[in-house]
């Protein structure tokens, strides 16, 4: 998403979300994304990041006024998250990135063509980006599938998120592969429970 959206010398707008949720709205959002990348390389990790009307202004040339209806627009989209914080109170943003994804995978643009030589070519806009430990974790967790998201995550970023010689596309995806995988697994028991198995066998023998 961000290579498509944001860039730290310039503005890259999608031209489909700018036709969905308007120009001025695309060139803000844009700019929020390139703001909140400046956050993450510097250690931003729960993704709220600050901004100001000022700051927006001189980047993007939309006035406060407009700023407020864009982001109005914006947030109804649920493309991103907006609150006020801190002594003195900043504003604050969220980017809803999964929103963002899905509109652009819903849009037009999901299956572009353009004429090369009198060839076709289709181009199709699928996006994946790699989750965190912790994201990995979580799911896990709530799967209750007792799979190391250490590993899990260790053994795709060996093979840079490729599945077989394809990129993969939901890493959710991989992860319900990996527990059906491991309930096809023989469950083995250890030393100590056999031998307490065996000893209950041998009471019930008695």
């Amino acid at each position: 998403m961000k290579h498509l959206l944001s860039s730290t010398a310039f503005i890259v707008l999608n031209k489909n979300l700018a036709k969905q949720v308007g120009l001025k709205e695309a060139v803000l959002l844009a700019d929020l994304i390139s703001k909140e990348e400046y956050f993450i390389a510097n250690g931003m990790t729960d993704g709220w990041f600050f901004n100001t009307e000022a700051n927006i202004e001189k980047d993007t040339t939309i006035n406060s006024y407009h700023q407020r209806k864009c982001l109005k627009t914006l947030k109804e989209h649920n493309l991103i998250e907006v609150k006020r914080k801190g002594i003195p109170a900043k504003q604050y943003f969220k980017i809803n990135e999964q929103q963002v994804l899905q509109i652009l995978n819903n849009l037009s643009v999901k299956k572009l063509t353009t004429i090369n030589k009198n060839k076709e070519i289709k181009i199709t806009n699928k996006y994946f980006k790699k989750p965190t430990i912790s994201e990995v974790e979580n799911y896990c967790k709530e799967r209750k599938n007792n799979i190391d998201a250490e590993a899990f995550w260790d053994f795709y970023e060996s093979k840079n998120w490729f599945v077989g010689k394809s990129k993969m596309k939901c890493w959710r995806s991989a992860v319900r592969n990996w527990e059906r995988g491991n309930k096809k697994k023989p469950q083995t028991m250890s030393k100590l429970d056999t031998q307490l198995s065996q000893y209950e066998q041998a009471k019930k023998l008695l």
